[in-house]
């Protein structure tokens, strides 16, 4: 593509600083997400007895609210993400998107 909007958005300072906070971010919130499942599938494989153990005196095991951590773990990163995006990227976007068609 040789459009020469497309070419002065590319060029511009700002793009290149929302591209690295976005990427940044993403490559931050995927290695959260990666430990976190990854350990508690870990747990699971390595450490049965630790997930196992019972709370108080009911059936549930030390598992269940872990596994539970994990997916409220998932909704908060998401939500973060979520609200980074159209809070800060979207007005880097409409900022740029601006300056490339003036």
């Amino acid at each position: 593509m040789n459009d020469p909007v497309v070419q002065k958005i590319q060029d511009n300072p700002a793009y290149q600083d929302l591209r690295r906070k976005r990427n940044r971010l993403g490559l931050v919130l995927t290695l959260l997400m990666l430990v976190v499942y990854y350990g508690y599938v870990a747990l699971i494989a390595f450490d049965k007895p630790f997930l196992a153990q019972p709370i108080g005196a009911g059936v549930t095991s030390l598992g269940i609210p872990i596994a539970m951590g994990v997916i409220v773990f998932t909704v908060l990163i998401t939500g973060f993400y979520v609200r980074r995006a159209n809070g800060e990227f979207d007005k880097l976007t409409q900022d740029i998107l601006k300056d490339a068609t003036q």
